[in-house]
């Protein structure tokens, strides 16, 4: 079963990166951090990795 949060973000990339569903997951998640990283919050700082873990946890895709 595909998680939710995994469903988001497949969508999201082919909207930002143009990606299709063989390309988002065939991605690495550096891949993933590398096309999202022009994008930042207002303070101008991105996602950290204990933010993305936390994440990760509290939605994870099972």
């Amino acid at each position: 079963m595909i998680g939710e949060v995994a469903q988001q973000l497949a969508g999201l990339m082919a909207r930002v990166a143009g990606w299709r569903p063989a390309e988002f997951w065939a991605a690495t998640p550096a891949d993933v951090a590398a096309v999202l990283g022009g994008y930042r919050d207002e303070a101008g700082e991105g996602v950290d990795g204990a933010a993305l873990a936390a994440m990760m946890e509290r939605y994870p895709d099972d």
